[in-house]
């Protein structure tokens, strides 16, 4: 790429993105979302975290992996159900912290 289009790539996204947060800063308190999109907005950080976060325990350096050797997914399970069956967020890192390791000392 050139220096141009580059700088054309910048200022591009930079007009894309003051232009999709000032509409509700424009709109103000005239634009009301409806309850279904509000409701469902309430969903968004969940998924953005899971877009962030599940690439990361499925891929390996040898490509997608659900064996054994990806033990990041597996201490991910075993913190889900101990916070399913506890709801506690220390016992969730902790539980998954020891699965990980004891997997990486083990396989």
């Amino acid at each position: 790429m050139s220096t141009l289009q580059i700088w054309l790539a910048i200022a591009g996204m930079g007009l894309v993105t003051l232009i999709t947060r000032a509409l509700f800063l424009i709109g103000g308190e005239r634009m009301i979302l409806p309850d279904r999109v509000q409701r469902a907005l309430r969903y968004a950080p969940a998924a953005a975290l899971a877009a962030v976060v599940v690439p990361d325990l499925v891929e390996t350096p040898h490509g997608i992996s659900i064996g054994l050797g990806n033990h990041a997914l597996y201490a991910l399970l075993a913190g889900l159900a101990w916070y399913l069956w506890r709801r506690s967020m220390l016992g969730t890192i902790i539980v998954g912290m020891l699965i990980f390791t004891a997997l990486r000392l083990w396989a």
